[in-house]
């Protein structure tokens, strides 16, 4: 193969061209750091559905059958709604809003019929409707007005939220989150970096690659959002996925520098990164290429989100791995006096692990194996997938605060009701079908629908999106009336991202099996160790949403419920970062031609590695945004998971018990692998590794 010779000279050209290589990465991070804050004034809701989701065509029918504009919702309790001064106070109010320039209407219990009083009979409903097609930043203001003028009401307590307030404290809280999340990152791993490398100098150069990588990723966001929405959420999880691959990287080539120079201490610094990057950095290459391959999977569903997920990923991904192949080296070069020898060699705890592994592997493995199925079990059996709404804020939020007051003292703790729009006036043979389907509480027809349609709210039993909603919803469209009959409504979004997802699953799956299949018969010419990763892989992700599920369904989720995007993002992350650790051990396994002796080199590095990529994602637990948390909460299990029980006691007792079965391939795949894959200085033939102890 031809990549190690590339990657060497890669390697000495940043050495001698040092100065250059860092000059334009200043560039370009200081062009992230001034220009790249751009993305958070472009930043928008980006949809969870495709826009030919049935639940989506509906909702655009309804806007053309009865056209509304954004609303603002007002809860205003503690005295009686009866009280005189109350009265006047809020009928004052609601005149000035009214003629407020940007203002449809408004609706209250006073000067409108249909006012609407709590169950609690001392609060009232102020629904304010604004006027359609205001630009964004002009909506924004008149809601600030609106909001401001609702909060003079002389009450004891008065809640002002609505749909467009929901979303944009959802984007102010990501973002505050994001910084702090960040900065509380950035400290405490330069921390860790200076403790793990022993020094202050060795410690900031994974520091500043990741530095370096996050401020171009914002760079290239900015780009991004000329193409398609991208979400606050999206600039969260990217680039704090960036800090924590940049410094994985870094760490792996630090610690390979410090190897190369241990065993020669009289070559060149440029002759020793060539030789750091012909190894580790070839091991960086298809780490990356594994990774990207994983958030390419995501492009495989067809919601919006993901798809912007998808490219934000793959863009942090690449930048991750070219500051690994480029600038790391470069600041070596530049650092290299000040990154001190490894400290003296010494089991660290996958080498113990494996150890434990090896002496009795077919009862470690049974035991691993079934550890890791009873922990998926939660997920397996009783997961609650739902979509992100105003609870998904902080409690202290005044949109959610609405949203529960509305909820439980104005619905009566009912379901957000089915949404059924038909292109006809409907008879009463179908008024009546809906009528009888299990679940169906009651149906209504909203009035001042156009003739030749008609618009129905089905209200379910339960909750909005608890399972009998979603087999109303089923089941309404189930039928089979002679007219156009579409179904919207939460639940009905909900039925329509699982059915996506769940439809596009297998497509994804296949992306993503296919490209790190390949990628890692490309690292060790068998067809059976990617096959055992993926396995492993499997058990890795199904344990952490089993967890995930005990501890944000069963425990400290408001709504009792899991995000429904947090499965499938955890499944691309997930897999994509084992696959990291997958190829870092692997990598050093097949040129050590011992599964012990390999993890004894490498094991150190992965265990730094996950600790401090770990560091990054429990920064996604300072925040206050529910799915964020999902997100973080979820990470930190499957590093701690993989790096301990999976790559520590699973890996060496399944390739014990398999030998030299482990490395296997039909023997043309074996001759096409060593024609082009396998460096000739390097070349390890199939079925002769050995488990000889490991170097200590």
């Amino acid at each position: 193969m031809h990549a190690p010779v590339t990657l060497s000279a890669l390697g000495r050209s940043c050495a001698r061209l040092r100065r250059p290589v860092l000059g334009a990465w200043l560039v370009l991070t200081l062009a992230g750091s001034v220009l790249g804050g751009q993305v958070f004034d472009r930043l928008a809701p980006t949809a969870g559905l495709r826009p030919d989701a049935e639940s989506q065509l509906a909702d655009r029918r309804i806007e053309q059958l009865s056209p509304e504009g954004p609303v603002v919702v007002a809860v205003v309790s503690g005295r009686d709604v009866y009280d005189p001064a109350l009265v006047a106070d809020v009928t004052a109010v609601t005149a000035g809003i009214r003629a407020m320039d940007g203002v449809a209407g408004v609706d209250d219990l006073y000067s409108a019929p249909g006012g609407r009083i709590g169950a609690d009979n001392r609060s009232s409903l102020i629904r304010v409707e604004l006027a359609r097609g205001l630009p964004d930043d002009r909506r924004e203001r008149v809601e600030d007005a609106v909001a401001a003028a609702l909060h003079r009401i002389d009450a004891p307590e008065v809640l002002v939220g609505g749909e467009k307030l929901a979303e944009r404290a959802f984007a102010d809280q990501a973002v505050a989150d994001a910084a702090l999340g960040e900065s509380v990152a950035f400290a405490v791993l330069l921390i860790l970096l200076v403790l793990i490398l022993g020094g202050f100098v060795a410690g900031a150069v994974p520091l500043a690659a990741a530095l370096a990588t996050v401020s171009v990723t914002l760079l290239g966001l900015v780009g991004l959002t000329a193409l398609t929405a991208v979400s606050e959420f999206t600039v969260n999880v990217v680039t704090l996925l960036g800090i924590g691959l940049a410094v994985d990287y870094a760490l792996l080539m630090i610690a390979r520098f410090r190897e190369e120079r241990d065993a020669d201490p009289e070559a060149p610094v440029a002759e020793l990164l060539a030789r750091t990057t012909a190894t580790a950095g070839r091991t960086v290459l298809i780490s990356g290429l594994a990774v990207g391959a994983a958030m390419a999977g995501l492009l495989a569903f067809a919601e919006p989100l993901l798809g912007a997920m998808a490219l934000g990923g793959a863009l942090v991904v690449l930048l991750a791995t070219a500051a690994g192949l480029t600038a790391v080296p470069a600041l070596i070069a530049v650092a290299h006096r000040r990154i001190r020898p490894a400290r003296a060699p010494r089991p660290g705890l996958l080498a113990r692990l494996a150890v434990l592994a090896e002496a009795r592997p077919a009862p470690v493995a049974l035991a691993v194996t079934a550890g890791l199925l009873v922990l998926s079990l939660p997920f397996v059996a009783g997961v609650n997938l739902e979509n992100s709404d105003a609870r998904a804020l902080p409690a202290s939020a005044e949109a959610r605060q609405v949203q529960e007051r509305v909820q439980r003292d104005f619905s009566a703790g009912q379901a957000d009701p089915i949404v059924v729009v038909v292109d006809a006036d409907p008879d009463r043979d179908f008024l009546d079908a809906l009528n009888r389907l299990d679940g169906v509480l009651r149906v209504e027809a909203r009035p001042d629908i156009p003739a030749g349609s008609a618009v129905l709210d089905v209200t379910p039993e339960g909750e909005t999106a608890g399972r009998t909603s979603r087999d109303v919803v089923r089941a309404i469209r189930a039928t089979d009336p002679p007219f156009r009959v579409l179904v919207g409504g939460a639940a009905a979004e909900l039925v329509d991202y699982r059915d996506s997802v769940a439809g596009r699953f297998p497509l994804a799956l296949l992306v993503i099996l296919l490209s790190t299949a390949v990628l890692l018969f490309v690292l060790t010419g068998s067809v059976v160790v990617p096959v055992k990763a993926l396995a492993m892989n499997a058990l890795t992700l199904l344990a952490t949403l089993g967890v995930l599920v005990v501890v944000f369904q069963w425990g400290v989720s408001a709504s009792g419920a899991i995000d429904v995007t947090t499965p499938v993002l955890l499944f691309v992350f997930v897999f994509g970062l084992s696959m990291d650790y997958e190829v870092f051990l692997l990598a050093r396994i097949r040129e050590e031609r011992s599964v012990r002796a390999g993890l004894a080199k490498s094991g150190p590095v992965v265990t730094a590695a996950a600790l401090c990529i770990g560091v990054v994602f429990l920064g996604f637990l300072l925040g206050d945004l529910t799915a964020v948390k999902e997100i973080g909460f979820g990470m930190a299990v499957a590093l701690l998971l993989d790096v301990t029980v999976v790559r520590g006691l699973l890996l060496p007792a399944v390739m014990k018990l398999l030998g030299d079965w482990n490395w296997w391939a039909p023997p043309r795949l074996r001759r096409l692998h060593e024609r082009w894959f396998t460096p000739g200085t390097a070349r390890v033939p199939v079925g002769k590794l050995t488990h000889r102890a490991p170097q200590l």
